[in-house]
């Protein structure tokens, strides 16, 4: 049996450390005192959204279609890798409906930039920015997110049948 809707749910995690940069939703963080930890550019965000979009339409995960022992993902751009999932799903006759996601950090506080990334999002989902729901919380200091060693983020697509 086939349905004209799927969803999807994502979730990604990545350890934190001084020397490197935050991307959060294709969007540089500037002064972050600490970035993710990745073979790609380690956009959390982007990862959850990837996964939920393929794991909506049974197609693996990001680390099946981006594998981390491969150069060719070595520092990529996320950006690039939402693209190509967006891709994957039109090719199946599937478009975006929406996204709701959650971020969650102790710091820095994301809500500065949370419409940029909503914008820089929604153009690659090929969507209004309406669609795209970014929330933040904190773990309230507690595990390893509360001790700042970590970010994640989740994710929840919901895609129709053209």
């Amino acid at each position: 049996m086939s349905f004209n809707i799927k969803i999807g749910y994502g979730f990604d995690v990545h350890q934190l450390t001084e020397a490197r940069e935050l991307w959060l939703g294709g969007v540089l963080i500037p002064n972050a005192p600490k970035g993710a930890i990745g073979h790609s550019d380690a956009d959390v965000l982007i990862h959850a959204i990837c996964d939920a979009l393929l794991g909506a339409l049974a197609l693996g995960d990001i680390g099946k279609h981006f594998p981390d022992t491969s150069a060719e993902f070595k520092n990529i751009d996320s950006k690039i890798l939402l693209a190509h999932c967006v891709q994957l799903i039109h090719n199946k006759g599937f478009v975006v409906g929406n996204i709701d996601s959650t971020l969650i950090l102790e710091q820095p506080k994301i809500m500065p930039y949370v419409t940029t990334m909503q914008t820089t999002l929604a153009q690659l989902l090929k969507v209004e920015t309406d669609c795209v729901s970014i929330k933040a919380t904190t773990s309230e200091t507690i595990g390893y997110v509360g001790r700042k060693e970590g970010v994640c983020a989740h994710a929840t697509a919901l895609l129709y049948k053209l």
